[in-house]
């Protein structure tokens, strides 16, 4: 074994020279154990590195209107871990040793080559590059991850900064402290500003992965090109500007959560992509062929009607499956102002530099009065607004709260419900998804007249979720008698 366990034929060899018998030849001899590129100019080489992605040039210093060295100081500034190499059969011993002191390239082979060097040559100059990548994408990986544990350390995130005590918070406290120790997926539901967010690191902090990261990508902010390749990474060239390869939320939350916020407003396409990550906990990078294997709890939030839009074919309802294992519903403000006077001193005292301040009686008796369209977040900003308003700084009175334009708003009908029917509306839905599956199924197994393979494309999902499904759904007797008995 090598220094590394590199498999030699993923990585792409370029040879440059102006003589097509030479391109001939270097492609005879290394086509087999290398992926070999070939260009007849150094200008044709360069268009071919804005393309691909090149581990080794090996270019003949001899050639009309471009240098073999001048080539390789114009690829150190377009691919900086691209290696060089330089074919010469002229005594120009000078400059090629002062371009190797410079580090324009990595050495200079000596024409005619010999097959057998030049075959050493390439895999330990792979091996090379293939080290330089390694260690790059590992320091990068690092450098991510800080920025992220950094935000954590530094942040407001923690389980004793969910403020309050009332019944309706102790609920969803109760369900945290439930589904933290296991791994099973979460989707957190309510409406803007309930603190999904705090809620979704509680579970982190609280569970087995919580030494490992605490990634956040919220889905709404990101166009659909941008959202997929910020979940699943993306290789170099992938589209227009994907200048280096980028590793994407997934594979930087490896061994621990992922929490996808606005999870509702993920486009149709990048479902469908999102669906099978969760399904078999692996992926592609945009343009990539590589399948990476992932292992990420997935925590989900959004405000958003996912049932309705599941009947206007907005959300798929397979996805739906995957992410609602254990809902938890978070009360609006509205529905616990019992908490609402700790919120408001935990805020004053947050924006008062940590000196005590204190709301008037008739200051949180307002507060209490009002219908918190914006909930916890809507309180945070009237409370930092009351603060630079106020002339005794240790102080909230009445004349300080603006509640600004929403202010005049009437407050909402009561519709909000408790998380016991929250939970048996959703069970409800969850039944009627089940009949809704079990007819699809045997639609698709029908017209493909028992294909299995062909049912599972019809559907959208691969051969052995639609096993699994079937078993699920009491159809085994749909199934081929070999995958039964064997199932």
């Amino acid at each position: 074994m090598r220094a590394m366990d590199v498999d030699l034929k993923n990585f792409n060899v370029l040879l440059v020279d102006d003589e097509s018998d030479n391109l001939d030849a270097f492609r005879f001899n290394f086509r087999k154990s290398f992926s070999i590129i070939t260009a007849g100019s150094g200008k044709e080489a360069l268009e071919i590195l804005e393309k691909q992605e090149i581990a080794v040039i090996v270019t003949d210093q001899r050639m009309p209107e471009m240098t073999g060295l001048d080539l390789l100081t114009k690829v150190r500034d377009l691919a900086p871990d691209t290696i060089g190499c330089i074919l010469t059969a002229y005594t120009e011993v000078d400059v090629l040793i002062e371009a190797i002191n410079l580090g324009k390239i990595y050495r200079y082979i000596a024409k005619p080559w010999d097959s057998h060097e030049m075959r050493g040559i390439l895999a330990q100059t792979i091996e090379r590059y293939a080290l330089v990548k390694e260690n790059r994408k590992l320091q990068e990986q690092l450098t991510q991850y800080t920025g992220y544990l950094n935000q954590e350390l530094h942040g407001a995130f923690d389980f004793g900064n969910i403020i309050g005590d009332s019944e309706p918070l102790k609920q969803v406290l109760e369900k945290v402290e439930q589904v933290a120790g296991t791994d099973s997926t979460v989707m957190l539901r309510g409406e803007t500003g309930t603190g999904k967010e705090l809620v979704a690191h509680a579970v982190h902090i609280n569970s087995q992965r919580e030494s490992g990261p605490f990634v956040r990508v919220n889905c709404a902010s990101l166009a659909q090109g941008i959202l997929e390749s910020e979940l699943f990474g993306h290789e170099k060239g992938a589209f227009t500007g994907a200048m280096s390869q980028r590793q994407g939320r997934f594979e930087l939350a490896n061994g621990g959560t992922l929490f996808l916020d606005e999870v509702g407003d993920i486009p149709m396409d990048v479902q469908i992509k999102l669906l099978r990550t969760l399904q078999e906990r692996e992926l592609e990078r945009v343009g990539g062929s590589e399948t990476i294997k992932v292992d990420v709890r997935v925590i989900s939030a959004t405000h958003r009607n996912l049932e309705k839009m599941i009947e206007e074919g907005a959300f798929r309802e397979d996805l739906y499956y995957r992410l609602n294992v254990f809902p938890i519903a978070l009360p609006p403000l509205r529905d616990r102002p019992s908490d609402i006077t700790a919120l408001a001193e935990h805020f004053s005292s947050k924006f008062n530099r940590g000196k005590p301040s204190k709301c008037t009686p008739a200051a949180l008796q307002k507060l209490a009065d009002y219908h918190w369209p914006g909930n916890v977040r809507e309180l945070e900003n009237v409370i930092e607004r009351a603060l630079i308003l106020s002339p005794d700084k240790n102080v909230i009175d009445v004349p300080q709260l603006d509640f600004g334009p929403r202010g005049q708003q009437q407050p909402p009908d009561k519709v909000a419900v408790s998380s016991e029917d929250t939970a048996s509306r959703e069970q409800s839905l969850v039944t009627k998804l089940r009949t809704t599956e079990k007819q699809e199924i045997i639609s698709a197994v029908d017209e493909a007249n028992g294909n299995i393979a062909k049912a599972a494309r019809s559907l959208g999902i691969n051969r052995s979720t639609l096993y699994y499904r079937m078993k699920k759904h009491g159809l085994d007797h749909l199934l081929p008698t070999k995958i039964r008995v064997s199932h």
